[in-house]
């Protein structure tokens, strides 16, 4: 009998777990519905398309598509009927499942400011969230000459710094005293914030907002300190709620997103969850390498290729790379506690340093500006491995040699097992094994291996390894 699998979500994690199960042998049919009327899409690249770097085609995934798999987008599921194994549409149709896999994603937080009404947005106030939201964003920004960014975390960084590249006067607000709290210390946030000045934006900090006045002019945005702002477009960055609405209304035990265990099973051994609105041990994943890690182990259940496979998260890297800025942040780096502590700032080169240092080990760091050891210091922190006796090399993007030396950034000497891609786990013997096998260039290597479809931020790392294979290749016929 052939088995259904329902998947409720045309997002990252739902367009990935169904091109895992298509790639694995068995039979079954999978049924993807998607709420939003699109193929799916990189939401990572949304603040690339708002910087108009690329188009709206560059951001469509590549879909799982043949026999099996029926993708529909624009299909809403209004209903969960556990006792029938059926999901209901919005059009009314019911469909059965054998297992039913919820991929809902998170919604953009509206923040329950006087003026905004969340079912009901004026048109030059729109959450950064989807793609029709980045449309909207743009229909507004167009012909605009200034724009509000509110909320300082990576997103509304990121919207913050593809408004400014469009020529927008832009300015962030942020409600805490510096900038992606969760990630950066108060030094990192200060060196943040004159690269972005720098880069044309202005940033507010430590004023709250109080209420928005928007009509077919305009935008006001009233502060804490009694001052207002105005400008012809704002964007809400406040964050996202996991969407578990129709879990809850099924019954399924939810928290702060819907619980699962190590194999990614609800209270309803028949329904599992998986990316934004699934609470794994507590945690919520919210980035898109967990997303795709669970993707992969949920397809290794399903299909019986690995019944024994578990979901383990893996340390998480932040990284902000948009035009002018290279920031990465990992781990506890903010924080204090044991161990050693090392810092450096050069605020006029807008470059920071931070690293945490326990039994030999990275516990945290942060990154920002051109450090030629951000290679190193993440697979350090991804693989747990000792840092080098000279710390400061790390902490300067020094050459590093001699005894108990981290590995070189050369792709000569990264061990096979370091991890290139952090998004889809692809290894550097990955990359090596594909180009070997007749993929000679980056967009080959890159649509063999997923390598550097997530964030992008690796991209520059594939193709030096790729250069390195073809310099090698060269030599070697030249002997």
């Amino acid at each position: 009998m052939t088995a259904r699998v329902v998947i409720v979500g045309n997002g990252m994690a739902g367009a990935r777990l169904a091109a895992e199960l298509h790639a694995r042998e068995g039979d079954r049919k999978v049924t993807v519905l998607g709420a939003e009327p699109h193929r799916a899409y990189n939401r990572i690249m949304l603040s690339t398309l708002l910087a108009g770097r690329i188009g709206e085609l560059d951001v469509e995934l590549t879909e799982a598509a043949g026999h099996g798999v029926d993708m529909r987008p624009g299909v809403p599921v209004t209903a969960v009927d556990r006792s029938a194994h059926e999901v209901h549409t919005g059009d009314g149709e019911r469909i059965s499942y054998d297992h039913l896999v919820l991929a809902t994603g998170a919604r953009a937080v509206v923040p329950p400011l006087p003026g905004l009404d969340p079912t009901d947005l004026p048109r030059r106030v729109v959450p950064f969230r989807t793609l029709d939201d980045c449309r909207r964003i743009l229909a507004v920004a167009d012909g605009a000459r200034s724009a509000l960014v509110l909320g300082g975390g990576l997103l509304g960084l990121e919207a913050a710094r593809g408004l400014a590249t469009r020529g927008l006067a832009t300015t962030v607000v942020h409600h805490t005293g510096h900038l992606m709290e969760r990630q950066l210390d108060p030094a990192a946030s200060a060196v943040l914030a004159g690269t972005l000045a720098g880069l044309g934006v202005t940033i507010q900090l430590a004023v709250p907002a109080t209420g928005v006045v928007a009509d077919d002019t305009g935008v006001r945005l009233d502060l804490a300190d009694g001052r207002s702002l105005h400008a012809d477009l704002l964007v809400l960055s406040c964050g996202v709620r996991p969407d578990t609405a129709l879990a809850q209304a099924a019954g399924l035990t939810v928290r702060r997103g819907v619980v699962v265990d190590d194999r990614l099973r609800t209270n309803d051994r028949s329904i599992s969850a998986i990316g934004d609105c699934a609470e794994h041990d507590g945690a919520l994943t919210g980035l898109v390498a967990p997303a795709w890690a669970q993707a992969r182990v949920l397809a290794d259940v399903l299909t019986g290729t690995d019944p024994l496979a578990r979901y383990r998260p893996r340390p998480v890297v932040t990284r902000l790379k948009a035009a002018g800025i290279d920031l990465a942040a990992m781990g506890d780096a903010a924080g204090g506690g044991p161990g050693e502590e090392l810092t450096f700032a050069d605020p006029a080169r807008g470059t920071y340093a931070r690293l945490r240092i326990h039994d030999e080990r990275l516990i945290g760091a942060i990154l920002l500006g051109d450090n030629p050891a951000v290679g190193t210091v993440i697979q350090l922190f991804d693989r747990g491995h000792p840092v080098p006796a000279d710390r400061r090399a790390l902490l300067l993007g020094r050459a590093l040699g001699g005894a108990g030396a981290a590995p070189s950034a050369s792709p000569a000497l990264m061990p096979d097992a370091a991890v290139v891609c952090q998004c889809n786990t692809v290894t550097k013997g990955a990359l090596v094994r594909c180009w070997r096998s007749g993929a000679r260039t980056v967009d080959a290597v890159v649509a063999g291996t997923r390598a550097g479809t997530g964030c992008g931020g690796c991209r520059d790392a594939v193709g030096g390894i790729v250069d390195w294979l073809s310099e090698a290749e060269s030599v070697e016929v030249t002997r």
